[in-house]
């Protein structure tokens, strides 16, 4: 087998393969030997076919696998002969076969590009201040009232109002028939939260229990239910109950029940967690700037297949938020947002790619010891317990994304290192540039979470 190595780009190869006319005769006997056993021809016992009656019913199907056979033997081969890894799966190109010919095919993949000097000492970061204001702490606080707080009647009775809950009756007709599965009974929801469509949501508002009220809404395009889509529908909603939110005093009390000892302790646990957010947002305000600048300084080309599936997994989370918020993307919304966010895709992976260059150069390593620390800060953050997550964390998928995550941190401490830390947030222009690489540590680090 000789190998010809051909770059068309900095991440495509070609590898042109040719098999010596020996090896093409002894796959050709293989195959015809193989088809032999068992094939069933009319007029031979089986085994007993003439190999000239075979070739005549089935050359052309031999043909195809004795090249297939080939390529599948040989191709590995000689990836792994001239050590390349494709990132694509390779795009074969045979030749002409014939038994008494030699055999050439080509092989064309993606790789990734040969970076052999990665800029990244005397960058200049800012890290912003890290700070927790009173005023976020009594926030925090008020919404665990009112997270807690109780459902009463209001005393005495009223007319709905914005954050009251209403349970109410209701039908849907369209052009003027009743919608079968349209309507409910015993529906809950929170006025002015967005639980409801608004013009329902103003329909209640005003009204007492036993009120009668309608309302109308146009369905849009995209409605998940086809026989909606771009219809007017007319509710009839009768308000059945309302209840009221009392939050509980801040008090002691209240700090018992969720399980602390104090209204002090309480809000010094809530003071530690607003003061780990700060750091990690301010943490990931300086690995930003990081990534912008590797970027900025280190142009080098992208696979397209790792840009693509990079497109692939930011879409599917964007599309995931939408449905979330109960919308769904058209055909050429879709397009459009493949679009918006493919230049992001492209320089998450070149800046993935140039700190896989920094530590295969540095040789980072990530010990058992890393994981063990790495899977106590995951169970702090996710309230699982460790040893359910060490048993979890076996499976390779999501042993390879915790190894990433932690690699990633290390290679980002170390070019802290080298760099000039400025405390304070960064001026307009780099905010602007490290905008541009927003998502890829958020989006990684809910990888983590969420595998």
């Amino acid at each position: 087998m000789q190998i010809s190595v051909q770059r068309l780009s900095p991440v495509e190869l070609e590898l042109e393969i040719h098999i010596p006319v020996e090896s093409v005769k002894a796959e050709f006997d293989k195959a015809y030997v193989t088809l032999g056993k068992r094939a069933h021809v009319k007029g031979f016992r089986p085994g007993k076919a003439p190999r000239d009656v075979l070739k005549k019913l089935f050359g052309p199907q031999v043909v195809n696998d004795v090249a297939n056979a080939i390529v599948n033997d040989t191709l590995p081969k000689a990836l792994t002969e001239q050590n390349l890894t494709p990132i694509s799966q390779p795009a074969v190109e045979a030749g002409k076969i014939d038994v008494k010919e030699p055999f050439s095919y080509k092989a064309r993949f993606e790789v990734q590009p040969e970076i052999a000097e990665v800029k990244y000492e005397g960058f200049e970061l800012y890290r912003p201040k890290v700070e927790v204001l009173d005023a976020s702490v009594e926030e925090q606080l008020e919404g665990l009232r009112q997270r807690h707080a109780a459902l009463k009647a209001p005393e005495p009775a009223r007319a709905a109002k914005e954050g009251d809950v209403a349970t109410i009756d209701f039908t849907l007709s369209m052009d003027g028939k009743e919608v079968e599965g349209g309507g409910g009974e015993g529906v809950q929801l929170e006025l002015g939260s967005g639980q409801a469509l608004p013009e329902i949501d103003a329909a209640l508002l005003g009204k007492n229990v036993g009120d009668e009220a309608s309302a109308e809404h146009t369905f849009p395009d995209t409605h998940p239910r086809k026989d909606f889509q771009g219809k007017k529908g007319s509710f009839k909603i009768k308000l059945t109950d309302l209840k009221e939110r009392v939050p509980p005093a801040l008090d002691d009390d209240f700090a018992k029940d969720i399980g602390f000892e104090t209204l002090i302790a309480l809000r010094a646990d809530v003071h530690t967690k607003l003061e780990k957010l700060a750091k990690d947002r301010s943490e990931t305000v300086l690995a930003e700037q990081i990534i912008a600048k590797l970027n900025e300084l280190n142009p080098c080309d992208v696979p397209p297949t790792l840009v693509e599936q990079q497109c692939h997994i930011m879409e599917q989370e964007l599309a995931m938020q939408a449905r979330r918020a109960g919308q769904r993307f058209t055909k050429e919304q879709a397009e459009a947002l493949h679009n918006h966010v493919h230049e992001d895709a492209s320089r998450k992976v070149r800046a993935g790619l140039l700190m896989a260059a920094i530590a295969k150069k540095h040789e980072f390593k990530v010990t058992e010891e890393d994981i063990e620390k790495g899977l106590a800060e995951l169970a702090e953050e996710t309230g699982k317990n460790v040893a359910k997550l060490r048993a979890e964390y076996r499976e390779k998928t999501k042993r390879d994304i915790l190894v990433g995550m932690i690699l990633e941190d290390k290679i980002l401490d170390f070019i802290e290192t080298k760099s000039k830390i400025i405390d304070g947030d960064p001026p307009a222009a780099a905010k602007e540039a490290a905008a541009d690489a927003a998502a890829s540590k958020d989006d990684k680090t809910e990888e983590k979470k969420e595998a």
